[in-house]
């Protein structure tokens, strides 16, 4: 991959995003998302009058042979997890980027921000394996190591760029790992563009206990095809291949009535367990659309 996507060439721009982000989160752009009190459980107290009934605990009410309510006290940061897949048909470009470049972008803003605003962060990246994992954690250095992990994934290592160890993506095996690391609630993204199966079990138990939202890259080709005659097509992790008569009004129609169904089966599933589905495009501007759909999450 050309030295023009590294990150280091863009650092200050990703820099100044970052802090607006940060802003979003102080004012409750990201807290927005959090569902119930957005408190932590801190104990128990006898019931008073004028406590609000919904916070009894009945288990300690029951034992106790009088009245106890919950106590909580209020969240005082956001830990934040990214998921990132990195297999071969995240390598996809039909123009100028492709969806790997959309994601680590995405990624390294929202690390950026945490560290703004003091909030732990971590990460998982993969493909057809594990590849980096890490526990959010405090600190710049922290920060800095995972950036620097996504700007080796986007620059290249040695003047070779990343290529993906094997095929397949075990988005399976990143969610429940992901389940293993966090220890508290914590606003988790993933980034792919899901195109495998298998996942969503583990999908709606990450859900169980966190904030997740699940962040669908799509190229260009995803929406529209060009008129360019017979065009031969192929799996980028498998072997299959054919010829397309992109020619045809009525393929194309097609086409696109065939991707926007499975992207409504998509969302629905998501939101069934828990999770909130966001398509971005891989042409657009990161920050801009991260921006605008934390803005719009707002009051929620």
């Amino acid at each position: 991959m050309d030295d023009k996507h590294s990150l280091s060439k863009k650092a200050s721009l990703l820099h100044l995003n970052a802090l607006s982000l940060a802003d979003g989160m102080r004012s409750g752009a990201f807290r927005s998302l959090y569902r119930g009190q957005g408190l932590d459980f801190n104990g128990v107290r006898e019931y008073l009058r004028g406590d609000d009934v919904r916070a009894i605990d009945w288990n300690v009410t029951a034992r106790m042979c009088k009245p106890f309510v919950k106590v909580f006290e209020e969240e005082r940061e956001l830990d934040v997890f990214l998921i990132v897949d990195t297999s071969l048909s995240m390598h996809f470009s039909s123009r100028s980027r492709s969806r790997l470049d959309q994601a680590l972008e995405c990624a390294s803003l929202l690390t950026l921000a945490s560290l703004h605003n003091a909030s732990p962060v971590g990460a998982v990246l993969f493909d057809s394996e594990i590849h980096f994992s890490s526990a959010p954690e405090y600190g710049r250095d922290h920060a800095m190591l995972l950036l620097s992990k996504f700007d080796s994934l986007l620059a290249g290592e040695g003047g070779r760029p990343y290529v993906a160890k094997g095929k397949g993506s075990y988005m399976d095996n990143a969610l429940s790992g992901a389940m293993k690391l966090l220890k508290k609630r914590t606003l988790v993204m993933i980034f792919s563009d899901f195109r495998m199966q298998g996942y969503f079990d583990s999908f709606g138990r990450l859900c169980q206990k966190n904030d997740v939202i699940a962040v669908r890259i799509c190229d260009a080709l995803d929406q529209s095809l060009p008129s360019a005659g017979t065009l031969v097509f192929s799996d980028m992790e498998g072997a299959y291949r054919t010829h397309l008569p992109t020619y045809s009004r009525s393929f194309k129609s097609a086409w696109l009535a065939d991707r926007q169904h499975s992207i409504a089966l998509w969302k629905r599933e998501c939101s069934l367990r828990g999770g909130v589905p966001l398509v971005l495009s891989s042409e657009k501007d990161s920050f801009a659309q991260l921006k605008a759909f934390f803005t719009a999450r707002k009051g929620i």
